[in-house]
């Protein structure tokens, strides 16, 4: 797809610090994994990946806005643009050594994601979207699942962790999506489970408590793959209230009254 100069721009930045953070990544595969070791080395990989995104970014749309996972948000001159950037999504998996992860930008204006970018630098696949223009991997159109039978349907979630307090409410979705469903996989990365949605890879997904860099970006590729995106709980905003669940349109709405307990 030939996409507009700002998408272009995007897909620059993201080939940029995909390529700083591959380098990184196999020296923490050499790493002692150890909290302070491998996550101190892991953090200093997300930042210097941010600032290669935010400088070509800055660069080429000075006047933007700006709101990073790392460096927070900055208003810009033009107030109805700003970038939404998560340089690492998936940080747990890089620190493993799992190749699961990837950067992610989008761009926002007047309030509604135009064009989002994912990269997964480690697979060397490039998801991109821009309003009205479709969703693409590479250089191959995406489009959602077309399966309509919740049984052989494939979902994916993050299973919350530590002390988040969604934990209980996951369980209790999960146990009302898993015996009707083909299977859920918890993989890491909202970024990428948004992305493989739209690709047809999975067939929905759901997630609460989520920050706007997390799935900015997934959430246009979603829309112009041809899938459903709305709230975990009704009335929220996705982006605002950081819940969300998408999936292709045949199955969407029995898929939300289970998530929601309807």
């Amino acid at each position: 797809m030939q996409g507009s100069a700002n998408l272009n721009i995007m897909i620059k930045a993201a080939r940029k610090a995909g390529r700083s953070l591959v380098k990184d990544f196999r020296e923490v595969e050499n790493l002692q994994v150890s909290m302070k070791g491998a996550g101190d080395f892991v953090s200093r990989a997300d930042m210097a990946a941010e600032k290669i995104i935010r400088d070509e970014l800055r660069t080429a749309r000075p006047n933007y806005g700006w709101v990073g996972e790392e460096t927070g948000e900055e208003p810009g001159e033009d107030p109805t643009r700003r970038w939404i950037v998560d340089p690492l999504d998936g940080t747990t998996n890089f620190l493993h050594g799992l190749p699961h992860w990837a950067v992610s930008i989008a761009l926002e204006h007047k309030g509604e994601v135009v064009a989002g970018v994912i990269f997964d630098a480690a697979k060397d696949e490039m998801f991109y979207a821009e309003k009205g223009a479709g969703a693409w991997m590479n250089e191959s159109r995406l489009r959602v699942s077309g399966r309509g039978k919740m049984i052989e349907c494939i979902f994916a979630t993050g299973v919350p962790f530590g002390h988040k307090k969604t934990l209980p409410a996951t369980m209790q979705d999960l146990a009302r999506l898993m015996p009707v469903c083909a299977g859920v996989r918890r993989w890491g990365s909202a970024a990428l489970d948004l992305a493989y949605v739209a690709a047809g890879r999975y067939d929905g997904y759901w997630e609460r408590e989520l920050n706007a860099w997390d799935i900015a970006a997934g959430l246009i590729l979603v829309r112009e793959a041809g899938g459903f995106v709305g709230p975990v709980r009704e009335g929220h905003q996705p982006l605002e209230h950081g819940d969300v669940m998408v999936a292709n349109g045949n199955i969407y709405d029995q898929f939300a009254r289970i998530i929601r307990g309807a």
